[in-house]
This record gives structure tokens, C-alpha cells and sequence, in this order.
């Protein structure tokens, strides 16, 4: 049988080190040894080349064998249930092989089973771990600050794992990491407070910490040991993301022959699924941790993570309740509804106290307000502008308004810290808090900028780790969450007080109109009374003299001077017509509270009565069906439907007789929508001349006539009339017309 390794040989380097295949080395460190098992037949199909020092048996002789065979029967069955202990997870069994006791590390990986064993380190006795575990535990109860847990903790895990240096990492938002703890040998050099850049744990690296929560190297100048397989002809790779043995990327070990170390020990800390930081064990000399102790230093870790947001949210509160008590202050004053309170809200102390600012203003209307350290308004306006878009008018802060507006300087260089807040979807209104510019120092673990260097041998990790400080200019402190909280806060009960500002300023506006409307009223009150008797008596006058003129039989005149005569007199009597008309229509607004139960059909008989003459005379049908009792005003409902009778004869076709039908119909049929079909609907048509349908709406306009005046008299406020008498009685007058066919009017009175 011919079996080949599966080291991965791609060359590596740190061009390419981002994309790296760390969880498919193919070979593992050497104080262990690995096997990977077949699900399906539970023959062996990968093992690693030391497999004799601890089984006593080479890969040619372990590989294509069952488990039974390798292992016994009582160890392959237990072996069997380890298939469940999937994503992370692992099961130590303790057995005895060639007489020696063995611990077995198992866990599942896609089709294989992967078996790990170490050298077993000498026994640490166990009432040890217990008693170290038990103090920590009462230790960590007298720890308020995050910090404060962070430094228990490393020196817990030192003292149980006996590192020169237990350091606690924690990230920022881009991956640079800060050491917030650190414990160590009193002669080493403090690396507390130090930032190393996110290029010292690449992508892919920062993944497998997610996956992998407890990385051991027990001696950074092993010799990788390869994985062999089968020689089948088939490439095929083993993922050892969760394996404890994983060799490690060449890279990542020169990086820590550069720093001095010999043996390390990293626990992922995992906050919310992300990678929160990591607690990095260094020792500089070879070192190999039992199981039972990475495991107490794993829980210890874990403390960490499952105390970040109690930690956190204790060392907010007593901010919290300084902040919310300024905003309690300031959102229980009384303010008048009026613009001159926005000023007073902007120059009161609280607003700034509240989210811990240097200076605010509002934007109202192209309006600004400000109290404090602020830019000037015209860069105020420009920052409203550029974040109502950016943040599409709701909220945005940064502690540096340089990354997104990076021409403006002068602003960044005074207050650079922005807390945005938009007051209006659809402008610019809002109100900004600021922050000033805090001139930092950052001490870096080397020259960020130099994390790769390149010597003889090309590129490499840096070598020098020696303090290297940065100054950052342009930014603030950061916005807390309690700053941003009781900000927002507030700036919701802003927005509820400039809504009663505006409907305040809305109200008097109103209140305003009505007083010009009410003037107004009484002018037209007058203009109808000046119609009433100062236009109309000279109108009489004017068709008494004329009349007389052309009714003298002895007088003779000539003819042209008749027909002028008689084309004055028509014209009085059209203006006398029209001014009776305006009178009727301007008077409707009086009516509307002498609703009362009316019948139709009585309406319709006194109708009738009144038209009859000009009917019989037109040749006309008038065809009346029973008609409902509906809320109304008598006379206002003769005039409509007199209105519409005098309306069909007037414009009735030449070439046929008028018919005219007036009839109760139901609410669907006149195509009311659904929510007002529940009214008592009376359609009224004609068979006249009709118009297009475009003139639907138009034909209730006031003084809007279709047709030539010389060919239809009229004063065109017939059906404007109609129009308005409907809107006294609550209900709708519409009109459907049809060219050369007739016109049929849908009349709806609400039936409460």
C-alpha cells in the first residue's frame, strides 16, 4: 500500500497570508498525535507520521485499519459515540492502549472523526484547581469595572497556568487591539496599555478564534509533523479547524520568533457571536498545559465575556442618572408654544448637560439657534445639509466629522464629535450636539505603519515591538450610550413641542384668515345689498323706458333704432336675472342648520306646479317616481330641481321632444364608492344635447357656460347653484354627460 502526506506546500508569504489555508495544514505539532476516521466504514484514513511513538505502530501499518482492530472493542464503541460532539465540540475519554494510560480528544468534522492525543504533562493535583477557581469566583464578586474583572482575571489564569505573561486583549471596531490587562514577571516589560494593529491577526485567523476557542503552541520552535493518507489518487485535504494539534501558519510563528516567545496559550473571547478580544498567554520557554488546566483558564475567560454587558451597563448607570436627570430638568420646563422658546430651549445649560457636549444648535427653517462651542452657521447649515441625506433625515454621530466631510478642517479641528438628530423627514430641520477636539496620544507596539517589513529574505513579520507613540488629531471623545440615549430622548420631545409650535402658529394664522374672512363676509353682505337696491332700480328703469318706447304704436322710429331698443331691454332683463341669481347663490351659506325632514315628493309636486307652463309649452314628458324623505331644506330643494328642469329645456335637442325622468336609484349603481353607498341617491336625466364627459366637473363651476351666450341665454350659475345647495345638505350633486344624447345628474343625501 503506497500512501502520500497531504501537506499543504503553498507557498506563503505576507502578500498572501490573508488568504492562507490555516484550517487545512496538513500536519500538526509534534506532542501529540491524530487520526482521522471514516463515518461511514470506522476504517482509518489519515494519520499523522509520529503515530508509532505513542500507538506503537507506523502509518503503513494504522492506515485502512478499523478502529476495532487499532483500538479494541471497548474503546471502538466508545469511540462510536463521539459523533455528536460537533462545531467546537470535544470529548476527552480516558483509556489504556499497550498498557499505558491515554487521553483521547474526539470530536466530528464532515465525514471524518478526528482522534487527538498528547503526552500527558505531569499531574497538577486537582484540590489545587479547585481552590485557585474558588478564590477567583470570590474575587471576581468585589470587582465593579470591566477592567477591574479583566485584571482578576489575568491574574488568575497566570497563576493557574504558571505563563510569564497573561495579557487581555480587547478589539476595536477595525480589529487593532488594546492589552487592558495584563499580568507578568516582574522583570518583563509592561506591554499594558499598548495597541498592536489588526495586520497582526489576519481575517481568516480572526475566524478560526470563532470557531476554535482555545489555541495551545507548547513550543514555537517545534518541527511540524505531516498528516498521510492513502495514496488513491483522490486530493484530499482534513479540516482541523477545531483540532487541538493544528499546526500553525509559518507566518504567525515567525511573528512570534520576533517577540521572543517560546510557548503560547489564546483564548477566544466571543461577545454576541463577534470576536471581542482575546486573553494571549506568552512563555519564554517551552511549555505544555494539561487538559484539565486549559480548561480552568478557559473558564476563567469565559467570565469575561459573560460579564460584558452586566460590567458595562454598572459602569454606564451612574452617568445614566447624571444624564437623565438633565434631561428630566430641562424636558419638565414649561415652554411657551411660540418660535421665541427654541432660543431659550438652545441657551439652557441642561440641553448641553444632558449628553455631556460642548455646544448645540438647531436648524429650524434656515434658522439657527446655538448655545456653546459650535461652528458658524453657515458651516451649521452645510453639516445639516450633508446629513439629512447621509443619514436620510434620522440620526447619525461620529467622533470625527473629518471622515465624512474631509475639506472641512476647521470644523474637525474645533468640534469634531457630531450628534445628529433629524427633526423633519422631508427638510432640514434638526439639532446637533458637539463634542471638542481631545488631541490624543496612542501607544503602539511598533510602528503600525511598518507591521510588514522586508530583509533579505523578502517580506516578514515586523521585528520590532518597541513603543511607538501616535498623536490622533481631529476627533473627540466617543459618544457613550447613555450620551446618545438621553440625546435621543430628548430630541423626540423636541420634535413633539416644535409640532405644537407649528399648529400653534397654524391656529393663529387661522384665527387670522377667519378675521379677514369675517370682514370679508360683511363687504359682500353690503355688495348685496347695493345689488338689491342700487343696481336693480336702475335696471326697472331702464326696461320701463325701453318698453314704453317700443310698445308706442303711433311713434314710428326707425328700424335700427328698434332693434337696439330692443336688445337694451333684453339685456336689463338678463342682468336683472343674473343679479337675482348671484343673491340666491351668495345667500346659501345662511341655511345649513334648517335641516329637517323633507319629503321629495311633495317637493317635486310644488315643482311641477311651478314649471308646468314652460313644459307643456317645450312639448315636453316629465316622468316623477316615488322619492325618499330625506334631511333638507323645502324651498332650497324646489330651487335645485327647478333648476334642473329649466337647464334640460334650455338645452334641449331640436330634433326630438325632451323627456325628463327623475327617480330614486341605489347607492352602486350611481357609482358611489363603497364607504358612501349607504345614501339616498336620486338620478335625474334628460334627453338633450349633452356634453363631453371632460366637462363632468366643469359644468358646476360658477359663470362656466359650454356654449355660445348669443345661442343659449343664461347666466351660467344655474348649476353652480345646484352645486352649493347640495354642499348645504351634506350631500353631492354629479353629473355624467353623454354628446347628443343627454345628460343624467347623480344627487346623494346622506341618510343620518
Amino acid at each position: 500500500m503506497n500512501i502520500k502526506d497531504i501537506v499543504n506546500r503553498d507557498i506563503v508569504n505576507l502578500k498572501n497570508c490573508d488568504q492562507e489555508p490555516i484550517h487545512i495544514p496538513g500536519s500538526i505539532q509534534p506532542h501529540g498525535f491524530l487520526l482521522g476516521i471514516d463515518l461511514a466504514s470506522w476504517k482509518i484514513r489519515f494519520c499523522s507520521a509520529n503515530s508509532e511513538n505513542f500507538l506503537g505502530a507506523t502509518c503503513q501499518q494504522l492506515l485502512d485499519k478499523t478502529i476495532d482492530a487499532v483500538f479494541g472493542n471497548e474503546t471502538a464503541e466508545q469511540l462510536k459515540t463521539c459523533t455528536e460532539y460537533t462545531g467546537g465540540q470535544h470529548k476527552l475519554l480516558k483509556v489504556s492502549q499497550g498498557g499505558k494510560e491515554m487521553e483521547l480528544l474526539v470530536h466530528a468534522q464532515n465525514d471524518c472523526l478526528i482522534v487527538e492525543s498528547e503526552a500527558l504533562p505531569p499531574s497538577q493535583d486537582k484540590n489545587d484547581l479547585f481552590d485557585l477557581s474558588k478564590e477567583f469566583l470570590s474575587y471576581m464578586e468585589e470587582t465593579h469595572t470591566l477592567r477591574e474583572l479583566c485584571d482578576l482575571v489575568a491574574k488568575g489564569i497566570r497563576k493557574i497556568t504558571g505563563y510569564d505573561r497573561v495579557m487581555i486583549y480587547h478589539f476595536d471596531k477595525d480589529y487593532n487591539g488594546e492589552v487592558i490587562a495584563e499580568s507578568k514577571r516582574n522583570d518583563l516589560e509592561a506591554f499594558l496599555g499598548l495597541h498592536y494593529p489588526h495586520t497582526d491577526i489576519p481575517a481568516q485567523a480572526r475566524e478560526l478564534y470563532i470557531k476554535n476557542q482555545l489555541r495551545i503552541i507548547a513550543d514555537v520552535n517545534y518541527t511540524p509533523v505531516p498528516l498521510y493518507t492513502i495514496d488513491d489518487g483522490i486530493d484530499r485535504n482534513l479540516d482541523l479547524s477545531y483540532a487541538s494539534l493544528r499546526s500553525v501558519s509559518p507566518i504567525h510563528i515567525q511573528y512570534l520568533h520576533n517577540m521572543g516567545v517560546g510557548a503560547t496559550l489564546t483564548i477566544s473571547l466571543i461577545h454576541k457571536k463577534k470576536l471581542w478580544g482575546l486573553v494571549a498567554c506568552h512563555h519564554y520557554a517551552p511549555k505544555f498545559l494539561s487538559q484539565e488546566i486549559r480548561m480552568a483558564a478557559r473558564l476563567q475567560g469565559n467570565f469575561i465575556t459573560s460579564q460584558i454587558d452586566v460590567r458595562q451597563l454598572n459602569e454606564e448607570y451612574e452617568e445614566s442618572k447624571k444624564l437623565n436627570s438633565a434631561a428630566k430638568r430641562l424636558i419638565s420646563k414649561k415652554f411657551d408654544l411660540h418660535r421665541n422658546s427654541l432660543q431659550l430651549i438652545t441657551a439652557d445649560p441642561d440641553i448641553l448637560a444632558l449628553c455631556n457636549a460642548s455646544g448645540v444648535s438647531m436648524l429650524i427653517d434656515d434658522i439657527v439657534y446655538k448655545n456653546g462651542m459650535t461652528p458658524e452657521d453657515d458651516e451649521i447649515r452645510k453639516i445639516a445639509s450633508y446629513l439629512s441625506v447621509f443619514s436620510g433625515n434620522t440620526q447619525f454621530h461620529t467622533d470625527s466629522i473629518l471622515r465624512l466631510l474631509p475639506e472641512e478642517k476647521s470644523i474637525a479641528g474645533k468640534t469634531p464629535g457630531i450628534n445628529y438628530f433629524s427633526l423633519d423627514i422631508s427638510n432640514t430641520n434638526c439639532i446637533i450636539w458637539y463634542k471638542p477636539e481631545t488631541v490624543a496620544e496612542v501607544n503602539w507596539a511598533g510602528d503600525p505603519a511598518k507591521a510588514i517589513e522586508k530583509d533579505k529574505n523578502g517580506l516578514s513579520p515586523r521585528k520590532s515591538f518597541d513603543l511607538w507613540k501616535e498623536t490622533l488629531k481631529y476627533q473627540s471623545n466617543p459618544w457613550l450610550q447613555a450620551e446618545i440615549m438621553a440625546s435621543s430622548n430628548f430630541a423626540n420631545v423636541l420634535l413633539k413641542h416644535l409640532g405644537s409650535v407649528f399648529l400653534a402658529e397654524e391656529e393663529e394664522k387661522q384665527r387670522e384668515l377667519a378675521k379677514i374672512l369675517t370682514e370679508t363676509n360683511a363687504e359682500l353682505e353690503n355688495i348685496n345689498w347695493i345689488s338689491t337696491h342700487d343696481l336693480q332700480e336702475p335696471l326697472r328703469k331702464i326696461q320701463m323706458m325701453s318698453s314704453f318706447i317700443l310698445s308706442e304704436e303711433e311713434r314710428e322710429i326707425p328700424e335700427d333704432v328698434y332693434e337696439k331698443v330692443l336688445r337694451m331691454n333684453k339685456s336689463a332683463e338678463r342682468m336683472q336675472i343674473l343679479v337675482k341669481d348671484i343673491l340666491k347663490y351668495t345667500r346659501l351659506n345662511h341655511n345649513k342648520a334648517l335641516l329637517e325632514k323633507t319629503d321629495l315628493n311633495l317637493v317635486l309636486e310644488e315643482v311641477v306646479a311651478d314649471v308646468s307652463d314652460s313644459i307643456n309649452s317645450a312639448g315636453a314628458s316629465l316622468v316623477i317616481e316615488t322619492l325618499p324623505v330625506v334631511n333638507g331644506i323645502s324651498f332650497l330643494l324646489k330651487q335645485l330641481f327647478s333648476n334642473l328642469i329649466y337647464n334640460s329645456l334650455k338645452f334641449a335637442d331640436p330634433g326630438r321632444k325632451p323627456k325628463l325622468s327623475i327617480k330614486m336609484i341605489d347607492g352602486a349603481e350611481a357609482g358611489l364608492p363603497a364607504p358612501h353607498q349607504d345614501a339616498w341617491v336620486i338620478r335625474y336625466s334628460d334627453n338633450g344635447i349633452g356634453f363631453e364627459k371632460t366637462y363632468n366637473e366643469s359644468v358646476f363651476h360658477i359663470f362656466a357656460r359650454l356654449n355660445p351666450g348669443s345661442e343659449y341665454h343664461g347666466s351660467g350659475i344655474g348649476l353652480a347653484l345646484c352645486k352649493k345647495i347640495m354642499n348645504t345638505h351634506n350631500g353631492n350633486i354629479r353629473a355624467e354627460g353623454h354628446p347628443g344624447e343627454g345628460v343624467d345628474f347623480f344627487i346623494s343625501f346622506p341618510k343620518n
